[in-house]
């Protein structure tokens, strides 16, 4: 409904007595167990959401959100200085791209072929040197310092993040809208903030694919319980179904009846386990994404272990967006690493560890997209929390960063964007001659978000409330639109 300053607004109301509701009589709530519960999805409450589209005409329908956790460095992959002095422009040489006068690193010679497509905003900025902290901001929009301290870990009362708001906003039948992949990333002890649903309660939370890359890979939460059938199944729903009715007949049992049945059907989908199947794809473009070189994946990146699982998840968050899933948000993994963190062995590990997973997944990510008709209603978002710090051996955080090394620097950093009516190959912002601080339409984390949401067709100014009915306006940047 619209509120009293033309905003669009979805109540906490709606949702919030379903919990309790749940709870109410242990015997429906062990019968719920047994019937859903025991796949590890609990989705009646998501599924409880009514769906609004509001906001511009924009072609994009969903989003592959592609954070780059631990802040890569922005002056050695594509905002480049070659003139700048060694300490500055470091060791990577640059290399020309399809787009006349732009370079890019000589490690991403498959993305280099690719830029032409690419936007780059090479004015983000903000102030916060704090991993965790950093990718709550860049994540939701939010500033992450309340009371004066930072957000570091997931709290109840955290603002959701995008894939979150789009789960409110546009709620699917047979398909989780949002989709997290692989794992939740983590750091220093906790799950980065910004990636559960906050204030608005567990049945926005993503849905966590696991990597499928492993021997033996089961998505979670859509393969029965060994020795349940789906005959047994369906009983159990069927005696579920004569409880409600006895025991809790109204038009709240009537209610959750319905989302209980959307989540029913969730689970038994074959749409859902087709979009989840990558034995699907041919081996020409499981190849091209790029196929783990090695399955053990003890060795972190950062000391070398690679990224042999990231070409497959890239490939399928390409299938369940084709599949019609919201928001894909695909990151490294849980490994305790924090990738993109480079503050010793910077070159070498780009160089060896880093890049080559990453030019040859998200080259080819970009190219199936626009080969398979996806790309003007898929926008593609790759970003981290911040950049790298312009000069090497520079220290600005406790990690520290030794002589060859570059520590965190959010004062001005790139993110690319591509697909989903996002113009090609344009070039947004610019920093300083040592990528340093913006020079020209400096961009922040709200711009981004609030972008975001515009070229997916939600108005940045919609409304939505949290558990104790507060209205919150989904994004408070102002959304690119004049692009050159």
């Amino acid at each position: 409904m619209a509120d009293a300053s033309g905003g669009f607004e979805v109540s906490w109301q709606e949702v919030s007595g379903l919990a309790s509701w749940a709870m109410r009589i242990s015997r429906r709530k062990l019968l719920w167990l047994g019937t859903l519960g025991g796949t590890g999805l609990a989705l009646p409450q998501l599924l409880h959401a009514e769906a609004k589209r509001v906001g511009n005409s924009s072609k994009a329908k969903s989003c592959i959100l592609f954070f780059l956790e631990g802040g890569p460095s922005h002056i050695d992959l594509w905002d480049m200085k070659p003139e700048a002095p060694a300490e500055v422009r470091g060791e990577f040489q640059p290399i020309r791209t399809r787009l006349p006068g732009i370079v890019v690193c000589e490690h991403l010679p498959m993305l280099s072929r690719q830029m032409h497509r690419v936007t780059q905003i090479r004015s983000v900025h903000h102030k916060i040197v704090d991993h965790n902290a950093g990718s709550y901001y860049m994540l939701t929009g939010r500033s992450p310092i309340v009371g004066g301290e930072l957000i570091v870990r997931d709290l109840p009362d955290n603002f959701p993040p995008i894939g979150s708001a789009l789960a409110l906003l546009r709620p699917l039948d047979e398909l989780p809208p949002f989709v997290h992949v692989p794992e939740y990333m983590f750091n220093n002890g906790s799950d980065l903030p910004g990636q559960r649903a906050g204030f608005l309660g567990p049945a926005f939370d993503p849905f966590v694919t696991g990597d499928p890359c492993v021997k033996d890979y089961r998505v979670p939460g859509l393969e029965l319980p060994r020795g349940l059938s789906a005959a047994r199944l369906v009983e159990r729903r069927s005696l579920l179904r004569r409880l409600n009715r006895a025991e809790a007949a109204g038009v709240w049992a009537d209610s959750w009846d319905e989302f209980r049945q959307q989540a029913f059907r969730l689970i038994t989908s074959p749409a859902a386990r087709q979009a989840f199947d990558l034995s699907q794809e041919p081996a020409a473009v499981r190849e091209r994404y790029g196929l783990p070189d090695r399955e053990d994946r003890s060795v972190e990146a950062r000391k070398f272990g690679g990224l042999p699982h990231l070409g497959q998840c890239l490939l399928l968050a390409r299938r369940l967006i084709e599949a019609g899933v919201r928001l894909v948000t695909v990151c490294t993994g849980r490994r305790i690493d924090q990738t993109w963190d480079t503050h010793r062995n910077h070159f070498p590990l780009l160089k060896r560890s880093i890049l080559p997973y990453f030019d040859r997944a998200f080259s080819a990510l970009l190219e199936d997209l626009q080969q398979r008709g996806l790309w003007d209603e898929t926008l593609v978002v790759a970003m981290g929390e911040f950049g790298r710090t312009p000069k090497l051996g520079q220290v600005t955080s406790s990690a520290g960063a030794d002589r060859a090394g570059r520590d965190h620097w959010p004062h001005c950093y790139t993110i690319l964007m591509a697909g989903g009516g996002v113009p090609e190959g344009c070039i947004y912002g610019a920093s300083d001659a040592f990528g340093a601080y913006p020079v020209d339409r400096p961009v922040t984390p709200e711009d981004v978000v609030a972008t975001i949401y515009d070229l997916l067709g939600v108005d940045p100014e919609t409304r939505i409330r949290d558990r104790l009915g507060r209205p919150h306006t989904l994004a408070l940047g102002t959304a690119i639109r004049n692009w050159h």
